[in-house]
């Protein structure tokens, strides 16, 4: 019950993630899965979790713990290189894993998480890695500039079309809601609101950050816009044989409304600072 996407291009880093954990009729939990750790000047990070929600929240307990702890010699603030760090996060997410399969009230569930771990260290370019349950990770490249971890399938389309390492940052960020969208539209499992956070190359910190609301003018503009632009671009696609020719200009044709967007989903009171 799970979709985030990371994008790599040439200005910095974009990331993406939906905050639905759990989805049955009568019992809907919204919890962060897009966490930053952000040291202004000297390197920061951004991690989201897709698996197990024991599991991720103790990852991220321990990264958060090692990271405050100036006599920590293995931290997210002591490694001199990005794969470094995704290592040192691929061997505490292991731990983690670890821990909550030898709790009893695990027995029998799987415990596996994955996460997708991006940003920047003093001196290097911004970077974006996946982490796998087994602690190994791989980078993304320029051929394939983005990482997805949960239900990616419904979102992938608009990321091959449009993503290559030269794409604007914020261009790279409007097809990270447009996929997050085009998932929500297709799979229950996911849902509002979005977290959204943009790091650009060079500014050592979280750029920009917000949260989307199912309300929040910007979304709903822009699941607004795409919908009605597909549509056009269906219309205006090469006629079959048998049909009467396209006129000249389709901008004036009246089109049907839109199905509803479904509503946001119900904020986790145990949640309200929306941090772990």
């Amino acid at each position: 019950m799970t979709y985030c996407v990371g994008i790599e291009v040439d200005e910095g880093l974009v990331f993406a993630a939906d905050t639905r954990t759990n989805a049955s009729l009568d019992d809907v939990r919204v919890h962060r899965k897009l966490h930053v750790f952000d040291y202004p000047g000297e390197r920061v990070f951004v991690v989201m979790s897709s698996g197990n929600l024991a599991t991720t929240q103790l990852a991220i307990s321990r990264l958060r713990r090692d990271a405050g702890d100036p006599a920590a010699t293995r931290s997210l603030r002591t490694f001199k290189h990005l794969f470094e760090v995704a290592e040192y996060v691929g061997e505490v997410l292991v731990a983690s894993q670890v821990q909550a399969l030898d709790s009893d009230q695990y027995s029998g569930v799987s415990t596996q998480a994955t996460l997708i771990l991006g940003g920047q260290v003093a001196g290097e370019r911004p970077g974006l890695y996946m982490v796998y349950p087994l602690g190994n990770c791989i980078a993304a490249s320029p051929e394939t500039p983005y990482l997805q971890i949960g239900e990616s399938k419904y979102g992938k389309p608009i990321l091959d079309r449009i993503v290559r390492p030269e794409t604007a940052l914020e261009d790279a960020a409007r097809c990270a809601l447009v996929s997050l969208d085009s998932t929500i539209r297709s799979n229950l499992s996911v849902g509002l609101p979005i977290d959204l956070a943009l790091v650009r190359a060079g500014d050592l910190r979280v750029s920009q950050q917000m949260r989307l609301e199912g309300d929040t003018p910007l979304y709903a503009d822009i699941h607004e816009n795409w919908s009605r632009k597909l549509e056009n671009a269906v219309r205006t696609l090469p006629r079959f044989p048998w049909e009467p020719a396209l006129p000249t200009s389709v901008e004036g044709l009246a089109l049907p409304p839109l199905p509803p967007r479904r509503g946001p989903a119900r904020r986790d009171p145990g949640d309200q600072s929306a941090q772990q």
